[in-house]
């Protein structure tokens, strides 16, 4: 197959997942919403479609202010982890990083844990402020301490793991100081999006768009820099240069996401894979693919967690490293097959 065919193959692919992913998270729940009466109200949102949904104004509240602001919320979330992860890997040339190993999880962990414990009667918005900053601060230390003891990539890794170790131990010291804190702060580091409405989307919208951008637009560079240093320095590319530009969008990225759903893990690290499997290794594929199919993963796995304890809700975090673990093992054993 020709690659603008495969390319092409592969984007239907993932728009046709992410719809249906959309539309069997918006007819699912507690109320029981006729099939082709969402779909067909989920329609007429789109311009130039003028359809009768049949649907009544109370199930039209429950589709459009309860339902779909969590679907959509889920979607850039997954979206954002998702090419984040996609991200990392290209810098690093390591299929097994994301945002996890730069600091980004672990200071935004730490940023939670202060505001849930010291500042719980500043509001709602404290949280998700303190894991946004921290989750930036995170990453910055890590990469300007890997800056400063050299220039390898494997430096760079060494160093978010240290400064990750080191922020996990404060927010250890922390909840030791403020026990009555403990499920609230671990209730966030399981992830949820249960308290998601337009106001935190339009909220991360800015984030989301000027970080993604930024990731998007450098799938070429990470194509070259995956050759090697010298090939890029060859075509005119500054390879140090690179990879602060896209570590620091994918810490954008992580973060907006982050702030607004608690830790969520594996979704960074098997999309991706199950992106390469199809559509190859080429990041100018590898990294709109991620966003589209990480959107719509963590969608399916929010719509799993909200129902499957009905009428009580399962962390989004467990789902995802439920479903991810054994997706992961498995992609691992098929790429050691193919290679073999």
């Amino acid at each position: 197959m020709s690659a603008p065919r495969r390319a092409l193959r592969s984007y239907c692919t993932a728009a046709a997942f992410l719809a249906a992913a959309v539309l069997l998270s918006a007819m699912v729940g507690a109320a029981d919403l006729n099939p082709w009466a969402t779909a067909s109200a989920l329609l007429d949102k789109l311009p130039f479609v003028d359809l009768r949904s049949g649907l009544s104004p109370l199930d039209q509240a429950v589709l459009f202010q309860i339902r779909m602001p969590r679907i959509v919320l889920g979607a850039l979330v997954g979206g954002l982890l998702s090419l984040a992860g996609a991200g990392y890997q290209g810098v690093f040339r390591n299929p097994l990083v994301d945002s996890g190993l730069l600091g980004a999880s672990a200071g935004a962990g730490l940023g939670a844990t202060i505001a849930i414990v010291y500042l719980g009667g500043t509001g709602p918005a404290a949280v998700p402020a303190a894991a946004f900053v921290g989750s930036l601060v995170g990453v910055a230390v890590a990469y300007l301490a890997g800056a400063a003891s050299g220039t390898g990539t494997a430096t760079l890794l060494l160093a978010g793991l240290a400064v990750g170790m080191f922020l996990t131990a404060i927010q250890t010291l922390v909840l030791q100081r403020s026990a009555q804190d403990i499920q609230q702060v671990y209730s966030w580091l399981l992830g949820s999006l249960a308290t998601g409405d337009w106001h935190q989307v339009v909220e991360i919208l800015p984030y989301a768009a000027v970080s993604s951008l930024a990731i998007l637009l450098h799938g070429r560079h990470l194509d070259v820099l995956s050759v090697g240093d010298e090939e890029a320095r060859t075509l005119g590319m500054r390879p140090a240069r690179i990879r602060l530009v896209v570590v620091a969008a994918c810490a954008l990225a992580a973060a907006s996401a982050v702030a607004v759903s608690g830790l969520i893990g594996f979704v960074g690290i098997v999309v991706p894979h199950a992106v390469r499997r199809l559509a190859g290794s080429s990041y100018r594929l590898v990294l709109p693919l991620s966003l589209l199919f990480g959107a719509g993963f963590l969608v399916l796995a929010d719509t799993v967690a909200r129902t499957v304890l009905a009428p009580g809700e399962l962390p989004i975090g467990v789902v995802t490293a439920v479903v991810g673990s054994p997706v992961f093992i498995w992609i691992l054993r098929s790429t050691r097959a193919v290679r073999t």
